[in-house]
């Protein structure tokens, strides 16, 4: 790994840490609310099997997952396009990015996740475009966001969703999550225990 991606990966591992441990005192909007280091090396492991190129994030906060995907792709001279709202995020990750050199890996895209999904599925050139997907937003509407997100994925393209299991008060809203993805009989799914929980689906038709 580059060593300007692995400083950058375990400044933000000791940011996080201090927050989840309320040493800081960050207001709840600006919080990192970052994946765990087991996440972040589970979405890069697949990725590098999968040799991904064309990666959608939903839900950036301050890129600490997105350089763990970009560090994957960047030898397959991958792109990712990440979505955020939170103005304030998307400064720090931009930050992020140039001190870990992927920028030029990454195009942010600010806004409504929703909005910006559905001018994305009317773009021809977006169909079976996209064979790696990354969910990491708000979880009442998750399932819009897979709905939208699944003609964008290509065939044996990977959808992952963060939070499946923790923290416990989305556990009742992801479990309805779970139960759309398996009513589809086009995409094979897993629930992982790894991080917070994460949904591994693929899509096979």
């Amino acid at each position: 790994m580059k060593e300007s991606i692995l400083k950058i990966l375990e400044e933000l591992e000791t940011q996080s840490a201090l927050e989840k441990s309320r040493k800081v005192n960050i207001i709840p909007e600006n919080r990192m609310l970052a994946i765990t280091k087991e996440t972040g090396e589970l979405l890069n492991m697949i990725l590098r099997l999968k040799k991904a190129k064309n990666v959608l994030e939903i839900g950036m906060s301050v890129g600490y997952s997105t350089i763990w995907c970009a560090e994957a792709i960047i030898e397959q001279k991958g792109k990712i396009i990440t979505i955020e709202q939170n103005p304030e995020k998307i400064k720090r990750a931009k930050e992020n990015f140039q001190k870990a050199e992927i920028s030029e890996n990454v195009t942010i895209k600010q806004g409504m996740a929703i909005e910006i999904l559905t001018e994305l599925s009317v773009q021809q050139q977006n169909n079976n475009f996209f064979d790696f997907v990354f969910i990491d937003a708000d979880k009442e509407s998750v399932t819009k966001y897979f709905d939208l997100i699944y003609p964008m994925v290509t065939i044996g393209g990977i959808i992952i969703t963060d939070n499946m299991l923790y923290p416990e008060k989305y556990r009742q809203e992801m479990k309805k999550f779970s139960e759309h993805i398996k009513a589809n009989p086009n995409v094979r799914t897993t629930t992982s225990p790894i991080g917070n929980g994460e949904e591994i689906t693929i899509k096979i038709k």
